[in-house]
């Protein structure tokens, strides 16, 4: 079940309001992008990480990739404009046909079986990605007026990492570019090519660190880990 990983960790986190790039925050002292590296960097079927990163920040990243001692980047490439153009860089640094993932550089808490489980499902229908069913009740509104109350039993709340045979993604991403199409997410690329996407159920501390409220978040799933 070999797999190789895009991780793109090129945007400025705006939202987090930090200053700098909102991967260099630290949690227990240890980088987000680290901890976040160090799932793939520990999983012996991960053949190598792509890494996409803004080129202001290249030093810093050599620095602490050395100093944390990762080893498994393969590749630093330069981010795009969008996310999707940052994936599609470093989806021209993979280094094989087989399977690629791609994960958010923000979401530390993934799971190794949740990996193992996306990629092999990846192999045998060509895409999947992990999610979990919406809990919330969701409403469509217009401004602030409400229009609907949505159905949320066929509802999901997608994460990463998403997972693809290398021709599936790359044959999505061409023609994205051909289109001029921006998708929500990669596998948005994959879906209107006619490829069918398998869910595998996730995990809700799977969380995205977005904004600083998540930092608390991300501090109780790290207590609740190690209580474990």
């Amino acid at each position: 079940m070999a797999y190789q990983v895009i991780i793109p960790a090129a945007g400025q986190g705006k939202r987090m309001g930090a200053g700098k790039n909102k991967l260099f925050l630290t949690l227990n002292d240890v980088p987000v992008f680290i901890h976040t590296l160090k799932v793939f960097e520990e999983d012996d079927e991960c053949e190598g990480i792509v890494l996409v990163i803004h080129p202001d920040d290249r030093e810093q990243f050599v620095r602490l990739l050395d100093f944390y001692q990762i080893v498994k980047v393969t590749a630093l490439v330069p981010g795009g404009r969008e996310r999707q153009d940052s994936v599609y860089n470093g989806l021209k640094a993979v280094r094989s046909d087989g399977i690629v993932l791609v994960h958010d550089a923000a979401r530390p808490f993934i799971k190794r079986q949740i990996i193992h489980q996306l990629v092999k499902a990846a192999e045998l229908e060509g895409a999947a990605i992990v999610a979990v069913p919406v809990k919330d009740t969701i409403k469509k509104a217009d401004s602030l007026h409400v229009i609907e109350t949505v159905e949320r039993s066929s509802l999901w709340a997608v994460q990463t990492p998403q997972a693809f045979r290398v021709s599936v993604l790359l044959d999505s991403h061409k023609q994205a570019v051909q289109d001029s199409f921006i998708g929500t997410d990669d596998a948005s690329l994959a879906e209107r090519l006619g490829h069918k996407v398998i869910i595998i159920k996730g995990d809700y501390d799977n969380i995205k660190l977005t904004t600083p409220e998540d930092l608390y978040f991300a501090e109780a799933i790290i207590r609740k880990q190690q209580s474990l």
